[in-house]
């Protein structure tokens, strides 16, 4: 938040579901890496994203992280996917229902979305295996 205005509950209650969902790790990078031009950004996700929508108590997380990938995966949003996909380790999603998602996404969204979010889902599972085996 800007340096004159203290945190919406809102804003809390976003910081701590996106917390809970991507992990202190990913969030402490952005949060260091924010400058004076996208934080405004990375305020308006904490509360709009994290805080309003997320932080909704009519689907689980794993609802919401099975949804968020398949649209992302329709949208192209390649980082965007490993993220969230990555994130499944705190939502409950198993990697049955990302396929499941996928699915999805092939036939509402087409083969070809589908199948590079399956690839970048491929790459995002070996490397949480390899960070777990170590």
């Amino acid at each position: 938040m800007n340096e004159t205005a203290s945190p919406s509950e809102r804003y809390r209650q976003g910081m701590a579901t996106r917390r809970a969902v991507l992990g202190d790790a990913h969030v402490d990078r952005a949060a260091t890496a924010a400058t004076e031009f996208d934080r405004p950004f990375q305020e308006l996700i904490t509360e709009a994203a994290w805080g309003h929508v997320w932080s909704r108590p009519a689907l689980t997380m794993r609802e919401r992280s099975i949804v968020t990938i398949a649209l992302l995966a329709a949208l192209g949003q390649d980082d965007e996917v490993a993220m969230h996909v990555r994130a499944t380790a705190n939502t409950g999603a198993s990697r049955e229902d990302i396929c499941e998602a996928l699915l999805h996404v092939a036939i509402y969204a087409g083969v070809p979305a589908a199948n590079h979010a399956i690839k970048i889902a491929k790459q995002a599972f070996k490397q949480m295996d390899a960070e777990k085996a170590a």
